[in-house]
């Protein structure tokens, strides 16, 4: 794996564990007002998914490019 998929993964994964915490009731982060700490975990969340669908999958037109070469020196599944 390269750098950039280890940091993605990992900070996807820390959303996800803050985003079961504040289910839970739990609070990963010092804030005493519980709309204010659900809304920020709810936002970290949206974005670090949405950075890691976009980093990892082939949406933009380079990596469109990038999926055909990839295909034709048979280097995808």
């Amino acid at each position: 794996m390269d750098k950039g998929t280890i940091v993605r993964t990992s900070t996807l994964l820390v959303a996800l564990i803050n985003q079961i915490l504040v289910i839970y009731h739990k609070s990963p982060l010092p804030i005493k007002d519980d709309q204010l700490e659900q809304l920020i975990s709810l936002l970290f969340t949206f974005v670090t998914s949405g950075v890691a669908w976009y980093k990892n999958n082939y949406v933009t037109r380079r990596g469109h490019q990038q999926k055909e070469v990839l295909k034709q020196a048979n280097l995808t599944k």
